[in-house]
């Protein structure tokens, strides 16, 4: 790995983890317990466009990883929850991206992704506690899945759009 990709992609995952920890600490206008607003993810997008699926998953754990432990939640059911769902959208969202996109914008692929982390997030917590009612709640994740997703994406592209055509190459 280069030295300026390695720099580049462990500035992407310090500025994930903090956006993860972050995040769990703003209150939402709406009262949708566990719902976030996935800010984390525009990096992940982002990493994701740039880097390749590699990349963006190692992004995923990391991120998880940091902000876990900034969060004070490191290895209890939060934890696994943050990364069952980083590891298996960031997967679903590795493998769509070539593929659906046209028609799908990335934002579009994101909007995706948040559904998939939500839907992996809620088997986990079902199994964490052995409760299948817990899935009457997801109708309710993914109608947040939604916006929040699609404003993610949004955001991811237009970083995206703003880097310089040779951000990644080292002629900046």
């Amino acid at each position: 790995m280069h030295t300026r990709r390695m720099v580049l992609i462990a500035l992407l995952t310090a500025v994930a983890g903090v956006l993860h920890a972050v995040e769990g600490w703003l209150p939402l206008p709406v009262a949708v317990p566990g719902a976030k607003l996935g800010l984390a993810n525009i990096v992940s997008l982002v990493v994701l466009e740039l880097f390749g699926w590699r990349a963006a998953l190692l992004v995923g754990l990391l991120r998880v990883l940091l902000g876990t432990l900034l969060g004070g939640v490191l290895l209890g059911p939060a934890f696994a929850m943050a990364l069952s769902g980083a590891v298996v959208s960031t997967a679903v969202m590795a493998v769509i991206l070539p593929r659906w996109r046209p028609p799908f914008s990335l934002a579009g692929i994101s909007v995706i992704g948040a559904a998939v982390h939500n839907i992996v997030q809620m088997l986990t917590a079902a199994f964490l506690v052995a409760s299948p009612g817990l899935f009457w709640y997801l109708p309710y994740l993914l109608l947040f899945a939604a916006p929040t997703g699609l404003v993610t994406g949004l955001t991811a592209q237009y970083f995206l759009a703003k880097l310089p055509r040779d951000f990644t190459s080292g002629n900046l």
